[in-house]
């Protein structure tokens, strides 16, 4: 967290207790409650000085920071919002927030309330945080901007208003965009002389084609899996590139989830047979079939789960979650579930391994970020596997997260938008489609 994130925090809440303070005086002069002048000049004075505190510290920091109530029209805009909008203290406030915060997506096309961040807090009653917003300044010239408003609530948990901080971050984004595009040069380049390495080395350990002794065979499988494992990070390091930029490739249709589960846990459970561990498909609340012998398992007529996604893309985020948990598992099981209700398919994967820890979760799901403990500098990795994750899921509007407790084992969750089989079969009627998503409906298990 920035010095100047927390100063903006401590400046606004400053302001906001001076407010209330200043209130309960003037209710307690009105009522007679207050007694003895020097008594109340000394507090008066005092609240003159917090406010003058803040102020200054309100003033001096980069970062903008506004306060909107309960109709979000802005009562208070410091000189960091000015900077970076475009508009004065004196012309901003007083009005309505979207007047002044004119945010816009992408391709410059005003964005709906489902993805204004205002909107949302006063939807959701919670923190809001963007990192990917863009605004239109006063000049009209597009910003990025990263956001995070936090709601005012009263003794009833009511929203009566909001504080915004935020920052232009135009040139990080410029420059993010410009490592992204590196990556993914570098990375589409290198591919091509390591397929090439991995192909000669395959066909020297080919005994139809080549005759090598036992020690300098072993070398070469050596070689062989180091030229694989490279393979993979350029693979991933592409992946990952095409996903922040929106390139990732996508072709989304109805997918019937349960049987899509059913039919990849097939191909899956040959990885944790093979270090010994379990492997089940839970279904709901009624059915759990062990996948290592479906036909000893009870069949329970299943309602049809539909979801608008790639089906290529969401068995690259199962069998991505399901790798690690063989990885991190050391002996028990990995399960694969799925369960759901009228607007959401959910689907877990679970592990009976070591757990993460409670620190390490919140960044779990960011790039190149590792759990650093003994089991993963020993396993290795890219730390780019979860981040992919995230982004393919969040592509078809959905949320993937994880619940963990040490030595107790992890969970990973998938919530989807579900559809109706109605919407589903028209779907697939038509051959293709484009579907709306709205935001990420939550389910809890």
């Amino acid at each position: 967290m920035s010095r100047n994130f927390i100063l903006a925090l401590v400046g606004v809440g400053a302001f906001v207790v001076i407010i209330i303070l200043l209130f309960v005086i003037r209710s307690l002069t009105r009522t007679g409650v207050t007694k003895g002048g020097a008594s109340t000049t000394r507090l008066a004075s005092s609240l003159h000085d917090e406010r003058l505190k803040s102020g200054i510290i309100l003033d001096a920091i980069a970062d903008g920071v506004v306060l909107v109530d309960d109709q979000q029209v802005i009562r208070l805009f410091n000189p960091g919002a000015a900077a970076a909008t475009g508009w004065s203290a004196d012309d901003a406030t007083n009005l309505n927030w979207h007047s002044v915060f004119k945010l816009v997506d992408g391709k410059g096309q005003p964005i709906n309330d489902s993805a204004d961040p205002m909107a949302q807090l006063f939807t959701k009653g919670q923190t809001i945080r963007d990192n990917a917003a863009n605004m239109t300044t006063k000049s009209g010239k597009v910003i990025a901007v990263n956001f995070v408003i936090s709601p005012i609530l009263d003794s009833n948990k009511n929203v009566t208003g909001a504080v915004a901080v935020f920052r232009d971050v135009s040139e990080e984004r410029k420059e993010e965009a410009q490592r992204a595009e590196f990556i993914s040069t570098a990375s589409h380049e290198m591919r091509t002389p390591v397929a090439a390495i991995e192909g000669y080395l395959a066909l020297a350990l080919n005994d139809k084609v080549s005759t090598i002794d036992a020690r300098a065979r072993e070398y070469l499988e050596k070689a062989h899996a180091s030229t694989q494992h490279l393979g993979e990070l350029f693979q991933d390091l592409l992946t990952s590139a095409k996903a922040e930029d929106g390139r990732l490739t996508s072709h989304p249709d109805a997918v019937e989830i349960s049987g899509f589960i059913d039919q990849l846990i097939g191909d899956l459970k040959f990885t944790a047979e093979k270090k010994g561990l379990g492997v089940e498909f839970v279904f709901g609340d009624t059915r759990s079939i062990d996948a290592s012998n479906p036909q000893g398992s009870s069949k329970v007529l299943a309602p049809l789960y539909y979801a608008y996604v790639d089906s290529d893309r969401l068995r690259e985020v199962i069998t991505n979650l399901f790798d690690n948990a063989v990885k991190y598992t050391g002996e028990g099981k990995v399960s694969i579930g799925m369960t759901g209700n009228d607007q959401v398919v959910q689907l877990f994967v679970r592990d009976t391994g070591p757990g993460i820890p409670a620190e390490d979760i919140p960044h779990l799901f960011q790039k190149f970020y590792r759990v650093d403990n003994s089991a993963t500098r020993t396993i290795g990795g890219t730390g780019l596997g979860l981040f992919i994750c995230r982004k393919i899921i969040e592509l078809y509007g959905g949320r993937i997260w994880v619940e963990s407790q040490l030595g107790k084992g992890s969970t990973f969750y998938i919530n989807l938008p579900r559809l109706s089989t109605a919407h589903a079969e028209e779907l697939k009627a038509k051959g293709k489609a484009t579907l709306q998503t709205t935001g990420s409906p939550v389910f809890t298990p």
